[in-house]
């Protein structure tokens, strides 16, 4: 391990550092608006076609063109000042909320307005991790990834909670303006307290180049394994939850038990992170790094008994837990991708996490309909185990570097 890594840092320390905690206010304003946004039009695309299928692309719409941004303009992100491309992806955000307020718009082209803007979110996603990369050093990078983590999970939990009433309270449009607000706020933050330090990189065709850097970051020593190891364990989790509302409904669970079971992994993220980040040494999370994925596999395959209700949600706190086991992984990638595509890097990260994440309810959610619910959560936990034995090498710390 690298001299710079191997002294613990505290979150205080990450926080102390200006552009760090507008990076962080920005993207909370960023991703709860996002998912509240999903939330409301959802509502209205329900409201206007009665489609349980269009309602269900309208509150996904934002991922699957996360994969076209990341195949075809992730070089962007090291091309262009991460300021301008952060401040221009809020912008536009900002837009589509007013459009979406005030436009009365066809479903077909709120849904494409919502589509084309999330093409970018891979762009802007390697934008701020260049800009981590540049403002934080050794362990204070690593806790400042797990709270860029962190936050969007906590955002989109207030997201989820306030989307319901918020609709309820103003209605569909009025949120939607809600939404172009926060964005422009959090437009103004980053316009404000972000820098100007970065260099322009070179010219040439972007999805050239994207091509090009993305084969580069595959053939890198290292790098695809890590990518997998830090998308595929987050997949199978993403999928258990997924099988949450048929499970309850299956087990005749309250809708206040499943609200729980829902809440369940969200809060195992933010206590696993918070308890690893502040307690063990940087050394220490990177040897934690493989009981940690075991953690966040082994206990979902308990599921295929019919557990108590308490059971259950300590099952789905205990997964959460183990996703600190991205602590453990921060410095490894950071070294491992070339310094001249670190945007990209962070660009083909996300977007890789999104698809999968995007794919993995979708594969667990077949197998549900031909097994029972709960079997088809304790494959997820099958999976995570036998993908984290395979990717050992990878899991592996490094002893010295």
């Amino acid at each position: 391990m690298t001299d710079k890594f191997t002294t613990k840092a505290t979150y205080g320390q990450v926080f102390a550092v200006t552009q760090f905690r507008a990076l962080f206010a920005a993207r909370l304003l960023g991703v709860m608006s996002d998912t509240l946004r999903s939330v409301a039009l959802a509502v209205l695309v329900f409201s206007q076609t009665n489609s349980p299928l269009l309602t269900a692309v309208a509150f996904t719409i934002g991922f699957l063109p996360q994969a076209a941004g990341g195949l075809f303009l992730a070089a962007m992100a090291d091309r262009f000042s991460p300021r301008a491309l952060i401040t221009t992806g809020y912008a536009l955000q900002c837009a589509v909320g007013l459009l979406l307020a005030f436009g009365h718009l066809p479903v077909a082209v709120s849904l494409l307005l919502v589509a084309a803007v999330a093409c970018l979110t891979p762009v802007i996603t390697g934008a701020a991790g260049r800009v981590l990369a540049e403002i934080l050093a050794g362990d204070t990078y690593v806790l400042g990834r797990s709270l860029n983590y962190l936050v969007a999970v906590a955002a989109q939990l207030v997201g989820m909670a306030a989307g319901g009433a918020l609709i309820a309270w103003l209605g569909v449009e009025r949120t939607m303006l809600v939404t172009a607000g926060a964005h422009l706020l959090a437009l103004v933050i980053s316009r404000l307290f972000l820098s100007r330090f970065e260099v322009v990189r070179a010219g040439g065709s972007i999805v050239r180049k994207t091509w090009q850097g993305n084969a580069a970051l595959v053939a890198a020593p290292g790098v695809t394994k890590l990518i997998m190891v830090q998308c595929l364990p987050a997949a199978y989790l993403a999928a258990a939850g997924s099988l949450l509302i048929p499970y309850s409904a299956q087990r005749g669970f309250s809708p206040t038990e499943t609200g729980l079971l829902l809440a369940a992994t969200s809060v195992g993220m933010l206590i696993g992170d918070v308890v690893v980040g502040r307690a063990f040494a940087p050394a220490t999370r990177e040897r934690l790094v493989l009981p940690l994925l075991l953690v966040m596999g082994t206990p979902s395959i308990a599921l295929i008994l019919d557990l108590p209700h308490p059971a259950i949600a300590a099952v789905y706190v205990i997964t959460g837990m183990g996703s600190a086991y991205l602590l453990g992984l921060q410095r490894r990638f950071l070294e491992a991708v070339p310094s001249d595509l670190q945007g990209q890097s962070f660009a083909l990260l996300n977007t890789t996490t999104m698809t999968i994440q995007g794919i993995g309810p979708l594969v667990f959610g077949v197998f549900a309909e031909f097994l029972s619910v709960g079997f088809a959560i304790a494959l997820t936990g099958v999976s995570s185990v036998v993908t984290t034995l395979l990717l050992r090498d990878a899991i592996r710390p490094r002893t010295s570097g």
